[in-house]
């Protein structure tokens, strides 16, 4: 049997759907991006991540087209001013792009592993493919321009061992001594710092250009968010004798020209918010002290309250568009016994 004759299940439904989404609005950025951008090299690599959400949202249009699904409106042409000033600086859009591409290799590889149909794995693996090419090449070139944020170094280790006490998961008593942070430990704790610090910036830049004061309002409440988990994050490491290296780039300009529509900005504010409470979630299970596993649960569901209030501010203003589901067959049956 034609693979492309079997149905469609939930999940690659779904997947598909996340992965339009994204991808129109991932070309809207790049576009932005490649209108102000100054260094050659940084061009292109955003001229690479363009090239790639191009292909893969037009790949995803095709598959909607042959199982004849309605395509999702995601975002356009509309929802960016390419002759607004520029408001990033190169350093800022090269360490989003690599970032963005973090996130995409995460995606893809979930994508992949829920999806069944050979085509559809075939569209993803090779999204993945190349997403993790763009990871890679942006990575160079924050190396070699000295912009790549490095986590903390630590002693190599000299012998192999064993947990020998139930107190290595301790670390909620005040009173005692915390065991030194392991090396996964570290390593979470530090990507929480930089997705962070990305988070405040890009709060710092919506709140900026854009002209609603509800959600300027709401984007410089992500960045108050956004440094109160960083300074969390930073003080455990600092209670380690570990400095957390940070960028000292400015990133922002002091344009304040609307550049994004409010409901790209509200829609990207809510995927870094998922992202986050993903990023937490997988910290915490691979954290053995307890006062680490603690504090990403409590402020887990900080984000959790965060990323309600965004998602009432896209239902007010009908910004929020609807995934595919499943139909309500209890009131199906109501409305046929009614008429």
């Amino acid at each position: 049997m034609d693979e492309k004759m079997i149905q469609l299940t939930s999940s690659e439904i779904a997947s598909l759907w996340t992965a339009y989404m994204n991808n129109s609005m991932s070309i809207q950025f790049l576009n932005y991006f490649l209108r102000t951008v100054e260094d050659s090299e940084v061009r292109s690599i955003i001229e690479k991540g363009h090239s790639i959400s191009d292909e893969y949202l037009a790949q995803i249009t095709e598959v909607y087209q042959q199982e004849n699904i309605p395509i999702p409106n995601g975002f356009s042409d509309s929802d960016v001013n390419l002759n607004a000033p520029r408001l990033f600086t190169d350093s800022f859009m090269i360490t989003y792009v690599n970032h963005m591409s973090k996130a995409g290799m995460l995606g893809y590889s979930g994508f992949l592993s829920m999806s069944a149909r050979k085509d559809i794995r075939k569209l993803f693996k090779n999204a993945l493919h190349m997403t993790s090419d763009l990871y890679d090449e942006s990575s160079g070139v924050l190396l070699e321009k000295g912009l790549y944020i490095r986590s903390p170094y630590i002693d190599y280790p000299q012998q192999k061992d064993y947990v020998d006490s139930k107190k290595y998961l301790s670390g909620l008593n005040p009173f005692s001594n915390k065991r030194p942070l392991n090396a996964v430990e570290l390593s979470h704790l530090n990507m929480n710092i930089q997705t962070n610090l990305i988070g405040a910036k890009l709060s710092i830049a919506f709140a900026q250009s854009s002209p609603r004061k509800e959600v300027i309002k709401l984007m410089l409440q992500g960045k108050d968010i956004s440094e109160k988990h960083v300074k969390i994050f930073s003080t455990t490491l600092l209670d380690n004798n570990t400095q957390s290296p940070v960028s000292s780039d400015v990133s922002i300009t002091n344009s304040t020209a609307e550049v994004f529509s409010d409901k790209l900005i509200i829609f990207h504010q809510g995927l870094l918010t998922a992202s986050g409470t993903g990023n937490y979630a997988t910290a915490a299970a691979a954290s053995q002290r307890s006062d680490l596993i603690l504090n990403y649960e409590r402020l887990s569901l900080e984000i959790a309250q965060y990323a309600k209030d965004i998602a009432y501010l896209m239902i007010q203003n009908e910004w929020l568009e609807q995934p595919p589901g499943t139909l309500d067959k209890v009131k199906l049956a109501q409305q046929k016994k009614q008429n």
